[in-house]
């Protein structure tokens, strides 16, 4: 065969296009591995396990009286899970309770030690109760004040004794709002914003302010008071020596 009968055999007449799909060589088949890659819907379980189709395969190739023992293990390992599902919900509801009835004896308990505590205050100002009663049942005309004063000095033990100090501030001290009660403010020889008097004392215990002293706040000297201070400053009246001056001898 010529060369040109060869052309002939693997060459397409001119003007004519190669079959579709050919691209002048051939096609080669789809590979099935690719096909096999693409996952199917359903293929596996919905949690994750092996797919149903290969569960199905399995249940057919196994005995039927393997798979019926391996489904009542399963319900067993079932009921043995709910069982200690339940316990633990049981066990959780039985700590829980404990927990409150903890919580109500603890609050018992604190209850029980303040009511203590007042009791035995009271104890003492119940004895001060009755010094004081007494010295107010004595004659109108006797003289009661050293009794007073004896039942007001147990007093102020007992609340020295539990810790109770009381909150007088002296005139000229600088007013504090954790401890002093403004009542007003009023003309004082006393600096301007500092105390001018205690109207009624306050008590403190254990760093805790009790109740806060009433007190007046000074707003400085009146204009009197200026005008006497300004006075008192230039000196004498040069007034008085004149006069003395003026007087006939002696």
């Amino acid at each position: 065969m010529s060369d040109q009968d060869g052309d002939a055999v693997g060459s397409t007449p001119a003007g004519e296009e190669p079959p579709a799909g050919t691209n002048g060589a051939e096609t080669e088949p789809e590979s099935e591995s690719e096909s096999e890659a693409e996952p199917q819907p359903g293929s596996e379980g919905e949690d994750g396990g092996p797919p149903l189709e290969k569960i199905a395969e399995r249940i057919e190739d196994e005995p039927a009286g393997t798979v019926a023992e391996e489904i009542v293990t399963l319900r067993e390992e079932v009921a043995e899970l709910k069982t200690d599902r339940d316990d633990l919900e049981e066990r959780l509801k039985r700590k829980q309770a404990e927990f409150q009835n903890y919580k109500k004896r603890q609050e018992k308990q604190r209850k029980k030690e303040r009511a203590r505590a007042t009791e035995a205050l009271v104890e003492e100002l119940i004895e001060v109760r009755d010094n004081l009663k007494r010295a107010l049942e004595q004659d109108e005309s006797a003289d009661i004040r050293e009794g007073v004063e004896a039942t007001f000095r147990g007093l102020e033990e007992v609340l020295e004794g539990e810790g109770v100090e009381p909150v007088e501030p002296d005139p000229g001290t600088a007013t504090d709002p954790t401890r002093h009660e403004v009542l007003l403010r009023v003309e004082s020889d006393q600096p301007e914003g500092t105390v001018a008097d205690v109207h009624r004392p306050g008590y403190e215990m254990a760093d805790k302010v009790l109740r806060p002293a009433q007190v007046t706040v000074s707003e400085g000297p009146g204009d009197a008071g200026r005008t006497e201070a300004a006075s008192d400053a230039d000196g004498p009246d040069d007034g008085d020596d004149d006069t003395d001056a003026d007087s006939p001898d002696e």
